[in-house]
């Protein structure tokens, strides 16, 4: 394939607006260039919401192992377009640049990944084994088309998983802190801010809840020698109706950051526990509620496909390749939860644009990053 048809590929991508929704177009898109290979690569979709389908490619063999290449469909809203220097929808070329929203995170390893594949059908080259590729809606907002393609089954059977989020093609991550994102309702009285006895007051119980956590966190204290110390911050709170008026309702929100020594249930169970212990208490009224949580994943710098993929892509790019921890969490934390061991790697091309206006990706290390992919498969398939 020539480089002008690949970085029209990942053009194409990025002028197909998948923020938060309409991961189909993406997929049904992708599926049309596997299209010429009916013949020889099996294209599944497993829809999620309408509008929203995940795509799952297969090539290759049913003997020998099983590659997973995976990637996500959408990508998140450019935010005020007044900062941005070119369309987040065009995918316009400056210098060895191409810029738009999902340059970096990550169309352009899913749309390296699927080049991969398309080109060892194209040269009909011969596989040990098989690729699978796993394309997921809803990374952005909790990772649900990976935990769908999960429970289906899809990735029983991989013995490894590359998935192409942007570390630069310099850095592997092998490990990740997981997430928590958790709410707490509180639930009082109302009453005149003036009689304020006859009243429960919401907000006050959430302070205390506040307080209570800070000091129930400290306990938490292992510190994991890549990724550091269990992360957790109160990032919102609301409540109450009106300024004289004591609070019926209110709300707390936090994120916490974990790491493999404390599973996401240890949390649980200590949020649970204090919850129960204000609950017990005069007056408090206390619901605790998750929303999309997901495990540390844990790693080895010496895992196997850790050092191939090393060694693949010291060879494509003659740069040094490192081992590294992510503090972000990833569709591998959902993949891992299938029935067969394996590891899951990231490694894809990208740059620290991630989220940001004028995101880009270097054209170079994008086009470098589909041969690499290649590599790493027949390597991983003949090993």
């Amino acid at each position: 394939m020539e480089n002008a048809k690949k970085i029209s590929i990942l053009q194409r991508l990025i002028q197909i607006k998948s923020v938060n929704d309409n991961e189909a177009e993406v997929a049904h898109y992708l599926a049309s260039l596997f299209e010429p290979y009916r013949d020889r690569a099996k294209v599944e979709f497993l829809t999620y919401a309408p509008g929203r389908d995940n795509l799952i490619v297969t090539i290759g063999t049913d003997t020998g192992k099983r590659l997973g290449l995976s990637g996500h469909e959408d990508v998140v809203d450019p935010g005020d377009l007044s900062t941005w220097d070119y369309d987040p929808f065009d995918g316009q070329i400056v210098g060895d640049n191409l810029y738009g929203r999902g340059a970096s995170d990550m169309k352009s390893g899913l749309a390296a990944t699927v080049i991969a594949m398309l080109e060892l059908l194209e040269k009909q080259t011969p596989l040990k084994g098989s690729i699978r590729l796993l394309a997921t809606v809803g990374e952005e907002t909790g990772e649900y088309g990976a935990a769908q393609l999960t429970d289906a089954g899809y990735a029983d059977s991989l013995d490894g998983l590359v998935i192409a989020e942007p570390t630069g093609l310099d850095k592997i991550t092998y490990t990740a802190r997981g997430v928590i994102d958790y709410h707490i309702d509180s639930t009082g009285k109302a009453a005149h801010s003036a009689q304020p006895t006859k009243g429960i007051n919401a907000i006050d119980n959430l302070l205390v809840y506040y307080n209570e956590v800070n000091e129930l966190m400290k306990r938490f204290d292992k510190l994991d020698p890549v990724l550091g110390g269990l992360l957790h911050n109160v990032d919102l709170i609301s409540g109450g109706e009106q300024i004289n008026s004591i609070p019926a309702k209110a709300r707390l929100s936090a994120n916490m950051r974990t790491i493999p020594a404390y599973p996401n249930q240890v949390i649980y169970d200590a949020l649970a526990g204090l919850v129960h212990e204000l609950n017990d208490r005069p007056g408090f009224n206390l619901k605790l509620t998750y929303s999309y949580p997901e495990e540390a994943i844990p790693g080895r710098p010496d895992a196997p496909l850790v050092k191939l993929a090393q060694s693949v892509g010291h060879r494509v790019t003659g740069k040094r390749v490192i081992p590294v921890g992510s503090g972000g969490a990833n569709d591998g934390a959902e993949f891992l939860r299938a029935d067969s061991h394996f590891t899951a790697i990231v490694y894809g091309p990208g740059t620290d644009t991630s989220h940001e206006a004028n995101e880009y990706v270097d054209l170079e290390q994008f086009l470098q990053a589909t041969e690499l992919y290649q590599q790493l498969a027949l390597a991983f398939l003949a090993d």
